[in-house]
């Protein structure tokens, strides 16, 4: 029988290479202050990971215009983007992680519900935007997570088997997306304890944990 390996990986951005959750949270803060509205950690803590036009409906109202949506997620996204200008440093063993995909030369890619000004930011910061061949962002793709549509475009940019990737999440959503796009997943357990991630091929505490015979251990059980 010949052992099977992943054709890629594919890696959320918040909560799994860099810690913005408070940064997430506070912008949030911001924006639904500005509309009078009072945004709380249950009310994070239950959006997390979701797609901004999907966190403001359910904070304001299904039957907002798309120029609102646009509006308040403007507001937030202005205020993330001031508020992380410094500071940044990836979860541990994420940059590992990443030298051993691109000293095996697997591709990686981002798969993220956040716009690509983000993205680039913090990629750009945390100087590892070379390591990842392909960016999907969240209006890239009609729905966001838990949809499967974020990975499965990530695999179509790779040109690779959707059934060959690892996804690697630390969101409910997220994790139920990956599966759902028949990938094989990695759930870290920066954002929710490990019994909320149980739609997950692995559930681990850090990245310092995996190597690569970890990922191949995911098709050759």
């Amino acid at each position: 029988m010949t052992n099977l390996s992943p054709n890629a990986v594919i890696w959320d951005m918040d909560g799994v290479i860099v810690d913005t959750g408070i940064y997430h949270f506070r912008s949030w803060q911001y924006a639904f202050q500005q509309e009078g509205k009072i945004f709380t950690e249950a009310d994070f803590q239950h959006i997390f990971g979701q797609r901004n036009d999907t966190i403001i409906r359910n904070m304001l109202g299904e039957d907002l215009t798309q120029s609102k949506i646009e509006t308040v997620s403007s507001v937030k996204e202005e205020y993330f983007r001031q508020s992380i200008e410094h500071g940044l440093k990836p979860f541990p063993g994420v940059l590992r992680m990443l030298t051993i995909l691109k000293e095996n030369s697997i591709p990686a890619a981002i798969a993220s519900s956040s716009p690509l000004e983000n993205i680039e930011l913090i990629l750009r910061n945390l100087t590892i935007r070379n390591y990842f061949q392909a960016i999907v962002f969240g209006k890239e793709v009609k729905e966001g997570k838990p949809s499967p549509q974020v990975f499965l475009l990530a695999a179509k940019k790779l040109e690779v088997d959707p059934a060959r990737c690892v996804v690697i999440e630390d969101a409910i959503a997220g994790v139920t997306g990956a599966k759902r796009a028949g990938m094989k997943c990695i759930a870290v357990t920066n954002t929710h304890p490990a019994d909320k991630l149980y739609e997950a091929d692995l559930v681990v505490d850090s990245l310092q944990k995996i190597g690569l015979s970890d990922l191949d251990s995911l098709f050759n059980p």
